[in-house]
């Protein structure tokens, strides 16, 4: 079986890094001309797949926005996670959970389960409850060749006030990634808004040396990071760099989207 990173260094070979972010909000379906219901948040979903299909390889569906449909938005999910298998695109579940014990169990259970309807290629994951609270995820995620990434230094504009933090001579965020390259199997990444400046941090050494893991990096677009730029901000860890585009992609409806995807592509 492939491990993690061989699937996702395959699927980078194959079509480049460019990840399609899926967020169907309450906006995002008005604009798409779609109900704000499960049933429109699935309709966006599968919409999205179908533009990327065969022009990336990887999706990053954001959960909240099927979860507040509850019981129906789950099973909403399901079946774009399903149509998205189907397609062997890689996924990365925009789910962002943390807890200890049983729980995370229950989680990494959910998320990558064998036989679970939920089963995805990668999760982010909060480490914020401390290192051990994330051992059981990724060890139930290695076991099915999946991985995580943690949140390091996430790009809302807010995240400085505990990310930046200094403990004992290091920033949370270096440590998060500390923690992260400490795995040394390459199926814990981190995540690494674009909008950020690696420095104030604590995260310089990106830029200047190889890190080792994949970077899940949010920001591009609409945020106001270019993707023009990725070589210039991650430096000699760019080539880890896994760029996240959402209403970039999708502000001009569904019919705009393949071309807007190739257009992307062409600026990495």
């Amino acid at each position: 079986m492939n491990n993690f990173a061989s699937t996702l260094e395959s699927k980078i070979a194959e079509y480049g890094s460019l990840c399609v972010g899926i967020d169907p909000s309450e906006t995002e379906l008005n604009n798409w001309g779609l109900e704000d219901t499960a049933h429109g948040a699935k309709d966006y979903s599968l919409r999205c797949i179908d533009a990327a299909d065969g022009r990336i390889g990887i999706i990053k569906p954001q959960v909240a926005f099927f979860e507040r449909f509850g019981s129906s938005g789950f099973i909403a999910l399901e079946e774009v996670l399903q149509a998205a298998r189907d397609l062997d695109l890689f996924v990365i579940a925009d789910a962002k959970r943390s807890d200890i014990g049983s729980t995370m169990l229950g989680y990494s259970q959910a998320w990558f389960g064998d036989d679970s309807p939920l089963r995805v290629n990668a999760l982010t994951v909060s480490p914020y409850l401390g290192p051990d609270s994330t051992v059981e995820m990724l060890e139930h995620a290695r076991d099915v060749a999946g991985g995580i990434f943690l949140l390091a230094a996430t790009s809302n504009k807010e995240a400085g006030q505990l990310q930046r933090a200094i403990v004992d001579g290091k920033t949370v965020a270096g440590r998060v990634l500390a923690q992260a390259q400490a795995n040394g199997l390459g199926d814990c990444g981190v995540v690494i808004g674009a909008t950020q400046d690696l420095e104030l941090f604590g995260l310089g050494a990106v830029a200047k040396t190889d890190v080792g893991v994949p970077i899940l990096a949010p920001g591009f677009g609409a945020q106001g990071a270019q993707l023009s730029q990725l070589k210039k901000l991650f430096g000699a860890s760019a080539h880890r760099v896994i760029p996240n585009l959402s209403r970039a992609l999708t502000s001009a409806g569904p019919n705009a989207m393949a071309g807007l995807i190739d257009k992307a592509r062409l600026e990495l």
